[in-house]
Parts: structure tokens; sequence; C-alpha cells
């Protein structure tokens, strides 16, 4: 990305019940936004970012793991690996 900052004057809009921003097509395209992206608040103020299409929110996570073909035979093996010896009895 470019060291050079470039800022612009853009108008609070009402949308409904709530205010919106409008994006000028040419910033939208630059950036590969589409129908939805990640507002996010920071310390230096609200950030628009990317949605990454990629990763898997908890729902699509939990189902890929159900539907994963695992050997879970060495998980009990894991259970007597020691770590009950030291010292924090949580029974």
């Amino acid at each position: 990305m470019e060291k050079h900052l470039r800022s612009k004057d853009i108008k609070i809009v009402p949308i409904g019940n709530s205010f919106g921003v409008r994006i000028p097509k040419n910033l939208l395209q630059k950036y590969g936004f589409s129908e939805t992206l990640i507002l996010e608040e920071t310390d230096q103020g609200l950030l628009l970012r990317k949605k990454d299409e990629d990763k898997l929110s908890w729902a699509d996570t939990y189902k890929a793991m159900a539907n994963a073909d695992e050997d879970w035979n060495d998980y009990e093996a894991t259970l007597l690996d020691g770590l009950e010896e030291d010292g924090c009895d949580n029974s």
C-alpha cells in the first residue's frame, strides 16, 4: 500500500434509523470490497477492511470438524501424559 495518505471529506447520511457514508466506487474496486465489509474500531478510529471470504465462521468450523475423518485413538494417551502430576489437582 502506498505511504501517501489521501483524505476526502464525506458526508454522513441518514439511512432509515441509522446513518451511513458513501464510499466512492473507485475505492471500493481498488480495495476489493464487495457486498459486506468488516468495520473495526481501533485506537486511531474506524477501520474498514475486506471480509476474509476464506475464513470459516464458528458454525462452519464446527461442521468441518464434525465431518473430518480424524483418528482419535491417541486421545487417551494424552490424558495420561503426566500433566496431572504438576501439583494442580483440579478434582
